[in-house]
């Protein structure tokens, strides 16, 4: 893997590098969202309906990197049923990295749901050292089988996730390196509510046609935002391009 912008360097990006070119922000005093998806050539976000299929080893790596980096996991409740999420665990290299940073031994996942439609036997519960956070709203169902099961269960809205709400309670539990993982409706949404600090994105070397969906799907905004490029990435034929606001 090498840097191409902005300091083009075609040596081998070592993992204290890209721990570099990946870390947020010092003295955080909020949460700071960065947001990560992996895209065909031809703009899909999927393949045979999962996202690993446009993924490579390269890719992966980073995916497990921003991971030890961050306070929590964002998430989509469809996205983390469909990606079969689970509770992160331990393991050698991401002990050494999060203890010599400073950062707790793992991250809790935080679900996004409207519908309480994670189960309490979702291995996100049953499956996890961290209990979850399940944000979700007023109305939802529910609720009260998920925290007897174990999960941090924040209600964030009535009748929808206020997604500004669910940040503001991440911050309160001083879990400010969010790293978001989607999926596309939640993106959206973190879009229009302008919750957007930055995004890393992946293009994988692929051309997929079918009707897969984009990595994005949410209200039409009055203004775009406009981003800027502050690192791009190649391994092999991915390009790994982080945008920042």
């Amino acid at each position: 893997m090498q840097t191409l912008w902005p300091d083009p360097d075609p040596g081998e990006l070592t993992d204290q590098a890209l721990e570099e070119i990946y870390a947020y922000p010092a003295q955080l005093d909020r949460p700071w969202v960065q947001v990560n998806f992996v895209t065909s050539l031809d703009g899909a976000v999927t393949v045979a309906g999962r996202s690993s299929g446009l993924s490579g080893p390269g890719d992966q790596k980073v995916f497990h990197i921003q991971r030890d980096l961050a306070d929590v996991i964002l998430v989509g409740a469809t996205t983390a049923l469909i990606e079969r999420y689970r509770g992160l665990k331990h393991n050698e290299v991401r002990a050494e990295r999060r203890a010599r940073l400073g950062l707790a031994p793992l991250p809790p996942v935080a679900v996004v749901t409207g519908k309480c439609s994670i189960t309490p036997d979702s291995l996100l519960i049953s499956d996890a050292i961290v209990p979850p956070i399940v944000l979700t709203c007023e109305a939802a169902p529910g609720r009260d089988e998920l925290a007897k099961a174990g999960a941090d269960v924040v209600v964030a809205g009535d009748e929808h996730v206020d997604l500004t709400a669910a940040l503001a309670a991440l911050g309160q539990r001083g879990l400010y390196r969010v790293n978001c993982e989607g999926g596309p409706r939640l993106f959206g949404g973190m879009i229009a509510t302008d919750l957007v600090d930055q995004l890393c994105l992946t293009m994988s070397p692929l051309l997929t046609a079918g009707d897969a969906g984009r990595i994005a799907n949410g209200p039409v905004l009055a203004e775009a935002r406009r981003m800027r490029m502050v690192a791009a990435l190649r391994d092999d034929d991915f390009l790994m391009l982080t945008y920042r606001r």
